[in-house]
């Protein structure tokens, strides 16, 4: 069935309202006193999951339906001498508490193939051993792939051909990760990426971004019929998209000017009489700046996102949340910034319930990327 044609929803004084939006100045401390205070009005008990004596570098978790697993990307530390693994493993973790009551990570293991190329976990919602993710497999062929790139080799992601979905059984991983079993494919040829993943609560529809045009387009993907259904074909580079808890809407990341710089859209679904995903329509742009916004993921409520954005720097990412205007609305969206600890702090998630925020942070000992999770406080994060 051919897609609807994307329509535009034109907020006329969104830019003006963004760049005259306040943000809070930046701490110039890594002090934790000092970002935990400046940080009280939306988070609290934050802590520290992963640590560099496990891993050089750890990033992009999310939870499981029912958040007692967390699926996440890491680099393991290298042995003394070694050099660090060049591309990102994918792991799966319980979410447990110390005797304390803080939250820690239990029975950590790899879920990924030897020497393969992996981003972007998932859990499929409706078989509960289930983790999906983009793989190449096995090594790339070229460590000179295609990728986003913002103005240095710091900020920049590669596009490598080989990339799938997969899906594993993530409490059998042994056999994958020593290599005598393959992950079963779900989308993608290999000859290229497709990745960026997300499911139906269902499991039915898998929601993915495909380089196949040559571009980064936005696709849905029937797993019983094999029928793929094309949703963003604009030009530029559209990425990293979740389903909105009702399923009725999504949300992405956009490179539409081809500028390297990044912006966040919703658009709304349009499916058939049978239910079926048909195209998307309706879209709105919620960020409008000459900065680098990516990342967004729901509030549990539909009412907000949240994402990571440059607007403090390049060398100090922080997550801000937007609020989503319904329908054809004008209105400029409301923004608050959520993190205020020095150094990159982006990809954050929210639990099912919206009580936890994860993300990545260098605010930790050594500055590496590692995960943090903290309690959100209660209807904070959609407050200017």
């Amino acid at each position: 069935m051919i897609p609807q044609i994307l329509s535009i929803a034109f907020l006329p004084s969104l830019a003006t309202a963004l760049a005259q939006s306040p943000v809070a100045t930046p701490p110039i401390t890594q002090d934790p006193v000092v970002w935990k205070a400046a940080e009280a009005a939306h988070l609290t008990g934050q802590t520290q999951l992963t640590f560099p004596d496990q891993f050089f570098k750890a990033g992009e978790a999310y939870f499981s339906p029912d958040s007692r697993h967390i699926i996440f990307q890491a680099v393991e530390k290298p042995a003394e001498g070694a050099a660090p693994a060049d591309f990102y493993a994918m792991f799966v973790a319980e979410l447990a508490t110390d005797a304390a009551g803080a939250p820690i990570l239990k029975n950590i293991r790899r879920i990924s193939p030897r020497n393969s190329a992996n981003t972007c976990g998932w859990f499929d919602a409706s078989r509960p051993n289930t983790a999906i993710f983009g793989s190449t497999i096995v090594a790339p062929k070229s460590q000179d792939a295609p990728g986003y790139q913002r103005g240095s080799g710091k900020y920049r992601w590669q596009f490598p051909p080989e990339m799938r979905v997969v899906e594993v059984d993530f409490f059998h991983p042994e056999k994958i990760a020593d290599g005598t079993t393959q992950p079963k494919v779900i989308a993608g040829d290999g000859t290229a990426y497709v990745a960026e993943c997300t499911t139906t609560r269902d499991g039915k529809v898998l929601l993915f971004c495909t380089l196949n045009a040559g571009q980064g387009d936005l696709a849905v993907k029937n797993l019983s019929t094999g029928a793929i259904t094309p949703l963003i074909v604009t030009p530029g580079y559209d990425g990293g998209p979740f389903f909105s808890p009702d399923e009725t809407k999504i949300c992405y990341r956009s490179d539409r000017k081809g500028d390297s710089l990044l912006q966040v859209y919703v658009s709304d679904l349009v499916r058939s009489t049978a239910g079926d995903i048909t195209g998307a329509a309706n879209e709105r742009q919620l960020t409008a700046n000459e900065q680098v916004n990516w990342a967004p993921f729901w509030h549990p409520s539909g009412s907000h996102l949240i994402y990571a954005s440059s607007e403090i720097g390049h060398t100090n990412y922080e997550i801000f949340s937007v609020t989503v205007p319904t329908g054809e609305s004008a209105e400029a969206p409301i923004r608050a910034r959520i993190t205020q600890a020095d150094g990159a702090d982006v990809l954050p998630v929210f639990d099912s319930t919206g009580h936890k925020m994860m993300w990545t942070s260098q605010r930790g000992a050594g500055r590496s990327s590692q995960l943090w999770i903290a309690d959100v406080v209660a209807d904070s994060v959609a407050k200017p």
